[in-house]
């Protein structure tokens, strides 16, 4: 495996004086142009062409990282190209429908992935707005809205009377259910929609973000675990219901599913951060929203492998847990057989290490303290998951997907066996959740280099 050290980034970075060669280019761009323009897997299927792939959280991430790259290199005009493109494969000529790779909606009714991939449509708006192409930016802003309305006035809540009122399903195939990922994949999206456009309705901007906080404050609420230090992957406020199998029926963690998955911390993680480099630093729950952040930031720092400097598949373990052999039984069924090992897994590691240094960036972190972290996760990140594949780069050993229920799945059982041995678990490579996020791990280090 091909080291790339800091010392190697740093060069890269470097000015040219007193030489007329070249710096070594940039990881953010070497990643984009390896993997983030094309030849990468969204949740298993090949994506040849960034800008020809179908609506899905997975491209909106590799696009928004994409994107990103273009607003700190803007000399790559190729890339914003290349995104642009990707937004107008799906969407219709007025901003109003995202269609799927077969014409039909890519916006299910309540299934929160699927809004994601909106967060490009403000950069894109403001580039096409600032070239004097209207037409382009409003219809950019048409979507975001479409897609932040959806979320706001339209998407299942956990219903009065129940515990976590207001919570937003995660999809509508889990009932009164939330889980970490889907903090990633709606509050972002809504709270950009906010900063960009929401002062044009005061009491209705102060009522969204306290709709934004409140998801936040109502999943810590169900799913941190103050010992651990940890959030669980998923909760639910009906465990009894039968897409709810996983979740424990008894206190204490009443809901919660058995383990701490890292991607699903991850995208946790990354959303606050996310929402707190916009959101208005005089509302109302802004501190809590930084205590929240400051305490995964914390937990996750306790749990960090100390000789990798990265984090496992299942972050209170090490490598000496296995799937234990036997499987899980439910409902008389047996799944999950294997040995596989806990291992050190990719995706999550690069989206924490995002998440720490852009806390350091926005001062919400304290510099003494987690500086060291993020920068050996980078150095880590470089050492464990990147490797050099047929004359490019290449970032393996990331998880492919994970899930919990619904009951017609009853092998998504969120126990050891499951995030080890289930069968849509697997380890796969250069995969969009780890080009992504390895490549917004990278512009926030360069960042903090320049």
């Amino acid at each position: 495996m091909k080291r790339l050290t800091l010392t190697t980034l740093l060069a890269a970075l470097a000015l040219t004086a007193c030489t007329t060669q070249p710096a070594e280019q940039p990881l953010s761009q070497q990643m984009v142009e390896a993997h983030g323009l094309g030849d990468f897997y969204c949740n298993r299927h090949y994506q040849t062409q960034l800008s020809e792939t179908g609506w899905d959280y997975v491209s909106g991430l590799v696009a928004g990282a994409v994107l990103k790259t273009w607003v700190l290199y803007p000399e790559q005009q190729a890339y914003y190209d290349a995104v642009k493109a990707f937004a107008d494969f799906s969407l219709n000529e007025d901003g109003t429908f995202i269609k799927t790779l077969k014409g039909g909606n890519a916006l299910r009714p309540s299934n929160i992935d699927d809004l994601a991939a909106g967060n490009i449509y403000f950069a894109l708006y403001r580039e096409e707005l600032r070239k004097g192409n209207t037409t382009d930016a409003e219809r950019y802003r048409a979507a975001a809205t479409m897609i932040r309305n959806k979320l706001k006035y339209d998407h299942s809540r956990i219903p009065e009377g129940m515990p976590g009122a207001g919570g937003f399903y995660h999809k509508a195939v889990y009932p009164n259910q939330m889980w970490l990922d889907g903090l990633y994949m709606g509050s972002p999206v809504y709270a950009m929609w906010q900063a960009a456009f929401g002062a044009e309705n005061e009491a209705e901007n102060l009522e969204s973000w306290n709709d934004i906080a409140h998801q936040f404050k109502t999943i810590h609420q169900y799913t941190y675990d103050a010992e651990k230090q940890l959030n669980y992957h998923a909760w639910s406020a009906e465990p009894e219901n039968a897409d709810s199998f996983w979740a424990r029926r008894e206190e204490p963690f009443k809901g919660c599913s058995p383990e701490f998955w890292a991607r699903g911390m991850g995208w946790y993680f990354a959303a606050l951060v996310d929402v707190l480099e916009v959101m208005p630093k005089e509302h109302a729950d802004y501190a809590a929203m930084v205590a929240i952040y400051n305490e995964v930031a914390a937990g996750l720092a306790r749990w960090q492998d100390k000789e990798s400097g990265v984090w496992y598949q299942l972050l209170q373990y090490g490598a000496d847990v296995t799937a234990d052999g036997i499987g899980d039984t439910v409902q008389g069924q047996v799944y999950n057989v294997g040995t596989q090992p806990n291992y050190l897994e990719a995706s999550a590691s690069c989206i924490f290490t995002y998440a720490y240094l852009k806390g350091l960036r926005l001062g919400l972190l304290d510099e003494a303290t987690y500086a060291p972290i993020a920068e050996k996760a980078y150095q880590g990140i470089l050492d464990t998951f990147i490797t050099e594949q047929e004359g490019k780069m290449a970032i393996v050993q990331t998880c492919a997907s994970a899930g919990l229920g619904p009951a017609k799945n009853l092998s998504r059982t969120g126990t050891i066996n499951y995030y080890l041995a289930g069968k849509d678990v697997g380890i796969t490579q250069n995969e969009g959740k780890a080009v992504g996020t390895f490549i917004l791990a990278s512009l926030e280090y360069e960042m903090r280099k320049m």
